[in-house]
């Protein structure tokens, strides 16, 4: 017993809509229960024995939230791990067989092995914050989707159409009435999310998706918040061969928001309308110009928020910069 106390314990959960099935190495212990609140009581009471090192579960989009929360209540080391990251550690030891127990099995030896960082769980309105921004998202993409329909049925089916858009529009008004209580009701958003909109371009939703997506920025450097936002082009270099560099991972919420933000920002804000003119007039595409132009908004409002500083002073004081080179040539 002991010896069973001094190992590190590591907990792989799979997760499914009924059901997580749960796996303990080195012990090889695995039993299953009920993905609702009577029975992962019963698996945390089970793990909680064993004094685990981490738990880790894939974080799917919803389902496993409920055992992430009891996990962080119960103060127990709990890991929302990438499922990109587990299937290429499964393709790496040549994993290929799949059910419920071994994906539970590989998820343990994923979190023995690789050993990732325990989950920081935000607060709860951080993370309804959240969730209405991934909501609204949703409601305006079917929008779209109900808007291109309608102009290709014929005129005796648009009357179908036009109540669901009524409902929509009125929901995604809601939503965005509900993020702006939310940051009006802290002090501390409220101090964020002034510094975030005096930049041009930044409005309430890129401003609420920052805040309750990327609570890191301003703790963290300019290259590290362009890399946590997928905006870093990664270079993929060996020997002879010199890939295209791309980006790619990172938090694609975010990503989506700050690049619908960026059509508007480079219209009415001259720093990056001048960024995508210089990356177009040099032959790159578009979409390339435009995710530069996400990465320089990145670092900016990084160093906003880590200064506190508005955005009409990082201006001025490129302006000043750029006037005092152009007096220095003369």
């Amino acid at each position: 017993m002991n010896t069973k106390m001094k190992q590190n314990i590591n907990v792989g959960v799979d997760t499914g809509k009924t059901q997580l099935d749960i796996h303990t190495t080195p012990l090889e212990l695995f039993f299953s229960v009920e993905n609702n609140q009577k029975g992962i009581k019963e698996a945390l009471k089970i793990v909680n024995k064993h004094n685990p090192k981490r738990i880790v579960i894939e974080a799917t989009g919803r389902l496993e939230m409920p055992f992430v929360l009891a996990c962080a209540e119960a103060n127990l080391p709990i890991v929302r791990a990438n499922p990109v990251h587990i299937k290429r550690f499964a393709g790496a030891i040549g994993r290929r067989a799949q059910n419920d127990r071994l994906d539970a099995e590989l998820i343990a030896h994923f979190a023995e092995a690789i050993k990732p960082d325990l989950t920081v769980i935000t607060a709860e309105n951080i993370r309804l914050m959240s969730d209405l921004v991934i909501r609204r998202h949703q409601l305006l993409s079917m929008q779209t989707m109900e808007k291109n329909r309608i102009q290709i049925l014929p005129k005796s089916l648009q009357s179908t159409i036009k109540p669901i858009l009524t409902a929509m529009k009125n929901q995604i008004a809601k939503i965005e009435s509900k993020l702006i209580k939310l940051i009006e009701d802290s002090t501390e958003y409220q101090s964020k999310n002034t510094l975030l909109q005096s930049a041009p371009g930044i409005g309430n939703i890129a401003a609420a998706s920052i805040i309750s997506n990327v609570p890191e920025l301003s703790y963290i450097t300019n290259k590290q918040a362009a890399s946590l936002i997928g905006v870093a082009p990664i270079t993929r270099e060996s020997g002879r061969y010199k890939g295209r560099r791309v980006v790619q991972g990172g938090r694609a919420q975010v990503r989506t928001v700050l690049y619908m933000a960026m059509m508007s920002a480079m219209q009415c804000n001259p720093v990056f309308k001048a960024t995508y003119t210089r990356f177009v007039d040099a032959g790159k595409p578009k979409k390339v110009a435009i995710i530069a132009c996400v990465r320089k908004m990145v670092v900016i409002l990084n160093s906003m928020l880590r200064d506190g500083v508005m955005w009409i002073l990082v201006y001025c004081s490129k302006l000043i910069k750029k006037v005092q080179s152009c007096l220095f040539e003369c």
